[in-house]
């Protein structure tokens, strides 16, 4: 039987004092991918630092559990270390530390084991070639002088070599052409496990075409209004989010 690895119930969280998520719950189950979708604005990024514990926003009520255990106030660096992995909409330059520095660091925080050079770097190099990355990019500061699907391509990278339990990936896909939105799709096929799950928050859904997505969750104003199956991505492509918002 599949295990639970992300539970969540009546999540209302704030920003500012004012309230932007309202009573969610989602579960999310080993082997899954779940999709999150709906209109500019309606909390999908929100909900997604808020599961990763960004400290910008305040749980007012409800809670959050990871593999059983209530994580609701503990802080990103352990959530990371427990294997939840977020992937952001606009990754940030990191001077001075270097691509492969920053994964081996991460890596050896998540695990709580050494990581061998040799081997890891072997890896890396996999990865990357994987994610058609050149491999000078191991010894570039991270995401600096990176185009913007390059940035998106070295999220992948990190999950791909984290390989967390739970990875979240938030509008992975935007802004990319067609062929590298087929790369990371691959990636994130080959990531694909019965150990583990994928929450894909997206707009553009050429990215889920390829994958076997289970179950899909439309939200809107900040409150979870439907979850269904993939069927419902075709008819928001054809009719937009008022033909399923009702």
């Amino acid at each position: 039987m599949p295990k639970n690895l992300l539970s969540i119930h009546n999540l209302s969280a704030s920003a500012g004092g004012k309230r932007i998520l309202d009573g969610i719950d989602l579960s999310i189950q080993a082997g899954e991918v779940h999709v999150l979708m709906g209109p500019n604005g309606a909390g999908k990024s929100t909900l997604a630092n808020v599961i990763m514990g960004d400290p910008r926003y305040h749980v007012e009520d409800g809670s959050i559990l990871f593999e059983g255990e209530d994580i609701t106030e503990e802080k990103p660096d352990v959530r990371a270390r427990k294997g939840i992995f977020l992937s952001f909409q606009a990754p940030e330059e990191i001077p001075g530390i270097t691509v492969e520095n920053f994964l081996r660091s991460a890596k050896a925080a998540c695990t709580g084991e050494e990581i061998r050079l040799i081997p890891f770097r072997k890896e890396l190099r996999s990865r990357m070639e994987e994610l058609g990355i050149d491999p000078s990019y191991a010894t570039r500061y991270l995401n600096v002088g990176f185009s913007g699907g390059e940035k998106k391509k070295n999220e992948v990278l990190q999950m791909a070599v984290l390989n967390p339990k739970l990875a979240i990936l938030d509008e992975t896909d935007s802004g990319l052409d067609i062929d590298a939105v087929r790369t990371i799709s691959g990636s994130i096929h080959r990531y694909k496990g019965k150990d583990n799950a994928i929450l894909i928050i997206t707009h553009i859904t050429r990215i889920l075409e390829d994958l076997p997505v289970d179950y899909v969750h439309i939200i809107a104003n900040g409150r979870m209004v439907r979850t269904t199956d993939a069927s419902v991505i075709d008819k928001i492509n054809r009719e937009g989010y008022a033909s399923v918002l009702g």
